[in-house]
Order: structure tokens, then C-alpha cells, then sequence
């Protein structure tokens, strides 16, 4: 669509019932936590401060950029050069690994329920990466230098998820083998994003305004454009990516797991008239042959659960058969507490 040079927009992609307004300040920033301080256990007091930084974060706002991550920076080039050489190819070319009807790997777009719908301006490439079982046929076509990037750096930044997920364990005090039993053998995924230039980029949105159904998500920016804008007291604020850091978010199923101490932020994708923007989304979610509710050890008399228990796949699949908007998805396992239910929590 992009490179039929249009002077306007397909109605399908026009969306006019988006707020466009954005923070008038750009000293509004999110929070940045250093991942070297966090897990340094020789200074304690170092840690302990970096660890307040990191609730306060995921608390106050869902979202925060994380320096000194730890991955190896030639692995992060190279999934940055890969994921450009992937969107630089001929259309028929990626049309090769197009996604099926029904299926959520491959190339084009998700969230589409109807004929009616909205469009994003943008493609995407979704594959499931881990547990291995859980590949799609489509991961075994990819050509060697993808598959062995993907494979290497989605390694990498699964060790750093479950280590920030048990540093926000541990701050709300859950124990770590909880955190552990749920998320440690959790399906991990990857979305390549691709949103090119638009000439009317005021009427379409890249990712319309969603959170996201995993435990955490790990953003690389593959290049420098801006785009990135999450919602925070009713304002839109622009993310202004750091070099060499990682974007971070919450996201609904760690909201539910922390019992709604945490909670995931819904952000958008906008574009630019001149130029185009990549990225790459990395989730980490629950393990799908378990239940997702919150967590055992926060629940008391005086801490009754906010969420029900779901089995893992059903919530999967419930977010993936509808229309992606807002923290819908997440709202529906919300469950109303009566007197009766407080009697009855242990």
C-alpha cells in the first residue's frame, strides 16, 4: 500500500476517532532502570535503590527503559540488521510466509475479525519461538541467517525477562519459585513491526491503542524514528528511546498475577509522513498447560483476588479471536468481590 505513492487514504485505514492530542512537554519521560545495579549483589544498597526504581516503574507507570541489560550488543545488531534485511525484501518474497487463515505466525496483520474493520498502517511478522514444540511450520522455512538470529537473540532476552520478572516479583513480594513455576517454561513470542511512511499520517494509526496479554515485553527499536506513545492519566506521552536500551512494559498478565498491583498501560504506534519505523516486540507469557489467576502468595483475608483463574490457552485465545482495543481483553477477567467471597479467602 505504501509504495503506491497514494496522495489519500483507503477509508479502511482512516481512523478519525483517535485522540491525537500528546504531552506538551518532552521532559515527560519514563522511568530508566539499570539492570546492572538491580542484580549487583555486592552493593546492597545500590540494589535495594534500583529495586524501589523498578516498582515505582511497573506501578506508577507499566512502562520504563532498561539500560546495562546484559544482552550481548552483536546479538542485538544482528537482530536489527535481520529484521531490516526481512522488511527490505519483495513483496513477493515475504509473501512466502504469509500467515494461514486461522493462524497468527507469519506475515501481514493480527487482530482482523471482520471486512468491516480497521486497518493498522503497518505489517508485522508474529512468530512463537519457545517452547520449541510450540513453532509453526513457517519458523522452519525462514532462511538460515533469520532463524539462527532469532533463535540466538530470543535466548537471550528470555534470561533477561525472568530476571526482571522475579526482581518485580520479589519487590511485591512474591515468592520466586511462583514467579518461576508460571512464566519460566511461559510461551515466548516475537512481532516484527514495519510501518512505512504515510502520506496523511494524521488519519491512520500504526498499532491502534492496546496493552499487551503477555507477563513483560522486551522492545527493540531497529532504528531511530519515534513513534512509540503510551497513555498515562488520560495525557499521550511520545517515548523517546534511549541508544542501547530496552523499551519495557507490564502487560495484562502479570497485571492479573500481581493481583492488579501492577498494571499493564495501554500505548499506540503512530507514523511519520517521511519516514519509516521498525521494531521488534518480544513477549514473555504464562505457560499454556497452566492457570493464570494471581499469585498465591499475595492473596489473603485482606487481599482478596481482583481476577479470576483462567486456564492459559483459553485466555489466548479469547485475546487473539477479538478485535485488538484498549484493555478490553483484560477487563474481562475482572471479578467483583462480595462480603461472602472475603470470608472465604484464606
Amino acid at each position: 500500500m505504501a509504495k503506491k505513492k497514494l496522495v489519500t487514504i483507503p477509508s479502511r485505514y482512516v481512523r478519525d476517532d483517535q485522540d491525537r492530542s500528546i504531552a506538551s512537554s518532552n521532559n515527560i519521560q519514563v522511568p530508566v532502570v539499570d539492570m546492572q545495579r538491580l542484580i549487583n549483589a555486592s552493593d546492597h544498597d545500590s540494589m535495594n535503590l534500583e529495586l524501589q526504581k523498578l516498582h515505582f516503574a511497573a506501578k506508577e507507570w507499566g512502562f520504563f527503559q532498561l539500560i546495562n541489560h546484559g544482552v550481548n550488543c552483536s546479538v542485538v545488531e544482528k537482530m536489527r540488521d535481520e529484521t531490516k534485511k526481512f522488511f527490505d525484501l519483495p513483496l513477493e518474497e515475504k509473501n512466502k510466509f504469509e500467515q494461514s487463515p486461522g493462524d497468527t505466525d507469519g506475515f501481514g496483520q493480527l487482530f482482523v475479525v471482520s471486512e468491516e474493520q480497521k486497518l493498522d498502517w503497518g505489517d508485522l511478522f508474529y512468530l512463537k519461538i519457545s517452547p520449541p514444540h510450540l513453532r509453526m511450520p513457517i519458523f522452519s522455512k525462514l532462511y538460515l541467517s533469520l532463524r539462527e538470529t532469532i533463535e540466538e537473540y530470543s535466548e537471550e532476552v528470555k534470561e533477561l525477562s525472568m530476571k526482571v520478572l522475579k526482581e518485580l516479583g520479589k519487590a511485591v513480594g512474591i515468592e520466586e519459585e511462583e514467579v518461576k513455576s508460571v512464566f519460566e517454561e511461559g510461551m515466548q513470542s516475537m512481532r516484527m513491526n514495519y510501518y512505512p511512511p504515510c502520506p496523511q499520517p494524521e488519519l491512520v494509526m500504526g498499532v491502534c491503542p492496546h496493552s499487551d496479554a503477555c507477563a513483560l515485553t522486551i522492545l527493540l527499536q531497529v532504528n531511530q524514528t519515534e513513534g512509540l506513545q503510551i497513555r498515562k492519566d488520560g495525557i499521550w506521552i511520545p517515548i523517546l528511546p534511549l541508544p542501547n536500551a530496552f523499551i519495557v512494559n507490564v502487560g495484562d498478565a502479570f497485571e492479573i498475577f500481581t493481583n492488579g498491583i501492577y498494571k499493564s498501560i495501554e500505548h499506540r504506534s503512530v507514523v511519520s509522513s517521511e519516514k519509516e519505523r521498525i521494531s521488534v516486540a518480544t513477549f514473555q507469557s504464562a505457560r499454556l498447560d497452566g492457570e493464570l489467576g494471581p499469585a498465591n502468595s499475595l492473596i489473603s483475608a485482606h487481599n482478596p483476588p481482583l481476577f479470576k483463574k483462567m486456564g492459559v490457552t483459553e485466555y489466548f485465545r479469547g485475546y487473539f479471536t477479538r478485535e485488538l482495543v484498549g484493555k478490553s481483553h483484560v477487563d474481562t477477567m475482572r471479578i467483583t468481590t462480595t462480603e461472602d467471597d472475603l470470608k472465604n479467602v484464606n
